[in-house]
Formats: C-alpha cells, structure tokens, sequence
C-alpha cells in the first residue's frame, strides 16, 4: 500500500509534465493522419504554397483557439467584464492583470508550438509550400547551377512527377526537408530558451521563497479539488430540495447561500501581497472582519444567462 501512494504522489506531482507528454504524442498522431489520409499537395505554382502554408498554420491556430476556449483562467477573468470594466484590474492592479493574460496566452501557445515543431520535422507540408513559392530569391537558392527547367518544374517536386531527373529531384527533395527541419529545430532551441527565461523572470520576481511559494501552489490545487467537490455535494443537495419540495408540495427547506458580492469576490484573481498572509481570494473573503453575512435564499439569474434543461 505505502508503494502504491508513492507511486500515486510521483504521477500527481509530475501530472504537468504526463500532461504535455500525452498532448506531444496526440500532436504527432494528429500531424500523421493529416499528412497520410487529408494531405495532397497539388503540385502548382498558384496553390502549393497556399495549400502548404494552411496545413501548416491552420491546424496551430485552431489549437491555439482552442487552448483559450478551455482555459478556465481566462473566463474568469474575462466574465462580467463588459459590465464592470474593473474586474480585469482589481484594486487597480493592471501590471497583474497584464501578467495573468500573458500566462494564459502562454499556455494556449504550447499546442500550436508542438504542432509546428512537429509539422516542421516532418516536413510534408513545408515541401508543398515552399515549392509553390515564385520569388526569385527562393528559386535561385533552390535551382542554383542547375538546369533552367528547374524553375518551372519546382512546383511538380513535391509529387514526384516532375521533368526533372530523379536525382536532381531527390536533392530538391533532401533541401526543402532540410530546411524545415532546421526551423523546426528552430522553434524548438527558441521556445525552450523563452520557457527557461520566462520562468527564471518569474521565479526572480517572485515576493515569496521556493518553499512557500511550491505550499501556495499546492494550496490552489487543494482548494479547487474541494471547491469542485463541495459544489457538487451542495448542488446535488440543492436539487434534493428542490425536487423534493416540488413533489411533495410543500414549501422548502431554508437553504442559505452566498449573496452576489462575495460571490464576485472570491471569483476574482488572487495577486499577492507581503502585507496579507492569504493565499487565495476566498480565504481573504472569510478572514475578513467586515465581512457580509447576509445570505441569499433566493439565488436567480437572468434570463441572459439562463440554463436549459434538455
């Protein structure tokens, strides 16, 4: 058993890391069945290099979209902001919020990258590109002291259908595949160095030690797990109540709730400060001596952001 909960802190700890390994091998799965199943380059100087370009780019963007759309961070950041503008800058802290908003982009970032160093590793999808290009620099570095049959068949290379002799083609070949694969490693060398910069900014910047700060995070971590599981326990006992109070007829239990303010508070991004031992915006909410009691029974939303039983 005590093997077991080793075995089990190990994977909790390194849960970051199993995470962005799993999402690096779903990027090469990905990138393997766009290039052998969707992928067929047309072989012509007006669309190779837009074709290319869009399996390159496209699938980066839309993981980079993607990366937002699930990032929990920026919700709550970013709801209710249209109606109170204040929120994205609470106690007038901009810098912080600009810090959070550069976090979050950051990592909607990592998928796209890995799709890129992918992509570019491989190189199916550079060939066609760069082969449809028609400027005289790139076909000068490609057809240099070759024939004057190369410029008008590089679009056909990709396909292996070109005038060309096998050989000249396999060394048109071996170029494009070298190229994308040196910016491949490009972006790779480039996103660990801004990775290991970044983090040692932050780390230097930080107002807390290495121990408190690794306690602070396990704290956050903490919290959202029991948050997570009291709301669904206290949900579930809404619901009891409610059903209950519905069939049976009668009126229902008194069940107290948060009013909206604390609410709002507590739903606001935590930046910390040497003059508050807090850890989170809910643990200020309760420490606070001024703190609002009052309850709401009667919690409602509007008709904006009602739900839809289906």
């Amino acid at each position: 058993m005590d093997n077991f909960q080793t075995v089990l802190r190990f994977f909790m700890n390194q849960k970051a890391t199993i995470g962005y390994s799993f999402m690096a091998l779903l990027t090469i799965g990905g990138e393997r069945i766009f290039s052998m199943v969707s992928f067929q380059c047309p072989c012509n100087h007006e669309q190779n290099f837009t074709y290319g370009m869009t399996f390159l780019l496209g699938p980066a963007a839309v993981l980079f979209v993607f990366g937002l759309f699930f990032s929990s961070r920026l919700w709550r950041l970013y709801t209710g902001c249209c109606l109170n503008p204040m929120k994205l800058c609470p106690r007038g802290n901009c810098l912080g919020c600009f810090r959070v908003l550069l976090s979050i982009i950051t990592g909607a970032c990592v998928a796209p990258v890995m799709w890129l160093c992918v992509a570019l590793l491989n190189g199916t999808f550079y060939e066609c590109a760069i082969s449809g290009l028609d400027d005289n620099l790139v076909v000068n570095l490609f057809c240099k002291n070759k024939t004057l049959q190369c410029r008008d068949q590089l679009a056909l290379v990709p396909c292996g259908n070109s005038k060309l002799s096998s050989d000249e083609q396999m060394k048109l070949l071996m170029m494009f595949r070298a190229q994308s694969q040196i910016l491949g490693w490009s972006v790779i060398m480039v996103a660990a160095i801004v990775g290991l910069l970044g983090t040692c900014c932050k780390n230097c910047r930080s107002q807390v030690s290495y121990l408190q700060l690794t306690f602070w995070k396990r704290y956050i971590e903490k919290e959202k797990e029991r948050f997570d599981a009291f709301t669904v326990d206290y949900a579930t006992k809404l619901a009891e109540r409610n059903l209950q109070s519905f069939f049976e007829n009668k009126e229902p239990d008194p069940m107290p709730f948060p009013n909206h303010k604390a609410w709002e508070e507590i739903s606001a991004y935590y930046t910390f400060s040497r003059s508050e031992q807090y850890y989170s915006t809910l643990q200020r909410y309760i420490e606070r001596t001024d703190r609002d009691f009052a309850p709401e029974n009667r919690p409602v939303l509007d008709m904006e952001h009602g739900i839809e039983m289906t």
